[in-house]
């Protein structure tokens, strides 16, 4: 996937998340494809990213019913560009820390944040307020 695929076209949202199979970033996903329609009714892509497998995004998506897109950053190097990685979580290595990015079909970023813990969610009211801008 190249973010740049959707310059001219559609709206991105980012999402960087720890580890599948965690309560706190199953609620995120499970929430965020409970209203995916929301975000394509605003002409916006969601892509959840983090350091899982494709394999374990894979099993995680359809245990839990994920619909959003899952994007593996297994070398760390998407969160690294975008400043969110998270050192030594829970004493097993680093992660993507949870964070938000909305980038315009410009592909300027125009929201972005990154939760005080991973176990904050990100503040999705102000996220679509961005998409909708």
């Amino acid at each position: 996937m190249r973010l740049s695929d959707n310059f001219g076209k559609k709206k991105t949202v980012l999402l960087f998340f720890p580890l599948a199979f965690t309560g706190t970033c199953t609620q995120e996903m499970c929430d965020v494809s409970a209203g995916l329609g929301e975000y394509s009714g605003l002409n916006a892509e969601v892509y959840g990213i983090s350091v899982d497998s494709p394999f374990a995004q894979a099993a995680w998506a359809k245990q839990s019913k994920i619909s959003v897109t899952l994007l593996s950053d297994l070398n760390k190097k998407v969160a690294a560009a975008y400043g969110v990685v998270f050192p030594g979580l829970a004493g097993i290595g680093d992660t993507a820390a949870r964070a938000a990015f909305v980038i315009g079909t410009d592909g300027v970023v125009t929201y972005a944040e990154q939760t005080p813990t991973p176990k904050d969610l990100p503040n999705f009211a102000a996220i679509k307020a961005a998409v909708s801008k």
